[in-house]
């Protein structure tokens, strides 16, 4: 028998089924953090992640138990996180949501724009602070203790600019698809 696309199971079979679907859901929500994102919201996408159609805000309140201001704002951090995405449903005038199916696709978003800021902020700092210290290390030239701190401040400084490089060089291969080629997707996912 099939109700709605989906087979009516004997409720042994069901409630198996459902315990084995709730643990992957409490996995993918406490694991959520990495995203920055709040247990509930972690739950909303793993409640998302088990659905064969898309959800309305309605549904998932419905579902969560949560107000649907609480789920709309949910929502919106998953699809700022390019996790969700709005699908257009015939014959229905409420927003659809689904998972985005290529989590590899969604880690290199997240990541790419996470780390991109993160170097930028950190390197405008440190160059500003190399110019800086160079300054005052040919203002104290004549200050041999100085002059070795300031060395010594320097050196630490151009390591990690240089390392701020790298992450650069990394995001770049994330972006490209270069990492794919470095560490092969299974090939399997159909995602990819």
């Amino acid at each position: 028998m099939v109700q709605d696309d989906k087979p009516v199971l004997p409720e042994d079979l069901q409630k198996r089924i459902d315990k084995s679907r709730q643990r992957v859901i409490e996995s993918i929500g406490k694991n959520m953090d990495l995203y920055g994102v709040t247990l509930s919201v972690g739950y909303m996408y793993g409640h998302m992640f088990f659905r064969d159609t898309p959800v309305t805000l309605d549904e998932m309140a419905s579902i969560m138990g949560l107000s649907k201001t609480s789920v709309s704002t949910g929502m919106r951090t998953l699809q700022d996180l390019k996790m969700i995405n709005k699908v257009w449903g015939r014959g229905s005038r409420k927003d659809l949501y689904e998972v985005e199916q290529d989590w590899y696709q969604t880690f290199i978003d997240f990541f790419s724009i996470r780390w991109r800021k993160s170097v930028e902020m950190n390197r405008h700092a440190l160059e500003r602070s190399l110019k800086e210290m160079r300054m005052i290390l040919g203002e104290c030239a004549d200050n041999e203790p100085v002059v070795r701190m300031l060395q010594a401040d320097i050196e630490k400084i151009e390591n990690a600019i240089r390392y701020y490089e790298w992450l650069n060089r990394l995001i770049d291969t994330l972006e490209s698809g270069k990492i794919f080629e470095l560490v092969p997707v299974d090939p399997n996912d159909k995602a990819q």
